[in-house]
């Protein structure tokens, strides 16, 4: 069942972001429905790229005997397993053959993600709207979605309404579930970084995160905290609490943050702020970035491997 776009006809589409989805019920409907796409934009001459779970991917393969070598398969469990990270792909991918019409095969919303990483890859379909609304060349984007989630794709496929901007603004300016009530918690301001610092080492150490993750929930903190001091009204709270086999860190403050992008587009080296949600994006499992009219939360996810 294909969503968001009219499929009646294999005419060659005009230059911009076509993004639409399919429910798929198993293993073979899915390979039904995914070959017969990337058929045919191998016969148009385009580049197909399929960034899906590994298992999908191997299904694929099979499928396109003869012709797999012509795909480039990707691994969405780890490309795209913090959501944010997938526009930066498919903006590497277009840039790298700018000439050549881009067909995409990916399922960021796979059976295994937990709510959190629904909640975000829900997000993340509504911001590809916004991120390549104006994109110079052809891409076609597909998702495919399996039946047994509790998704909808018809939510998050809207660019045949005109909708998606509003929805994803909707979206990311409604805040986060609320931290529990067990949380340990941390009031900062500019001459208490050190202080944050410390007492989030010492949760993360206690709750067995390994030392270079360590490392990295340090260094993708400290980038948050420092945008709160400096962007988000100078000071802010930090909330961390262990649930589902990660170590959760939210920061919140009074700020705003305009660009619904912010994280999935490296700023340029001259630029104010954006830098820090970027770092962060790469080196936790999970950022989620909400901002509106009470403020901007940040919340980090960091697995414990």
């Amino acid at each position: 069942m294909l969503i968001g776009s009219d499929l009646g006809h294999h005419d060659p589409a005009p230059a911009g972001f076509r993004h639409d989805a399919f429910v798929y019920t198993d293993e073979d409907d899915f390979v039904r429905q995914a070959g017969a796409y990337a058929r045919d934009g191998l016969a148009t001459g385009e580049t197909v790229v399929a960034v899906l779970p590994e298992e999908r991917n191997s299904l694929l393969r099979k499928a396109l005997e003869g012709i797999a070598d012509q795909v480039i398969f990707l691994d969405m469990t780890q490309l795209g397993r913090n959501p944010a990270r997938i526009i930066p792909l498919w903006r590497t991918l277009l840039e790298q053959a700018p000439d050549i019409p881009l067909r995409g095969l990916g399922e960021p919303a796979y059976p295994g993600r937990s709510s959190a990483e629904l909640e975000e890859a829900a997000l993340h379909e509504l911001l590809l709207d916004v991120a390549f609304d104006e994109v110079p060349g052809r891409f076609h984007l597909r998702c495919p979605y399996s039946a047994a989630l509790p998704l909808d794709p018809d939510d998050v496929h809207l660019a045949a309404t005109g909708d998606a901007r509003d929805s994803a603004e909707a979206a990311f300016r409604s805040p986060l579930p609320a931290v529990p009530a067990r949380a340990e918690r941390q009031e900062f301001g500019r001459g208490d970084l050190n202080v944050v610092r410390q007492r989030v080492n010492a949760a993360a150490r206690a709750f067995g995160l390994p030392e270079e993750r360590v490392e990295d929930l340090e260094l993708a903190l400290h980038e948050i905290c420092t945008n709160t001091v400096r962007f988000g009204g100078g000071s802010g709270t930090l909330s961390w609490w262990p649930a589902d086999g990660h170590l959760i860190c939210d920061v919140a403050d009074s700020g705003r943050i305009d660009n619904l992008l912010v994280g999935r587009v490296l700023p340029p080296a001259e630029g104010l702020g954006g830098r820090g949600v970027w770092l962060a994006n790469q080196l936790c499992d999970l950022v989620q970035v909400r901002s509106g009219s009470a403020g901007t939360q940040v919340r980090l996810h960091t697995r414990v491997r």
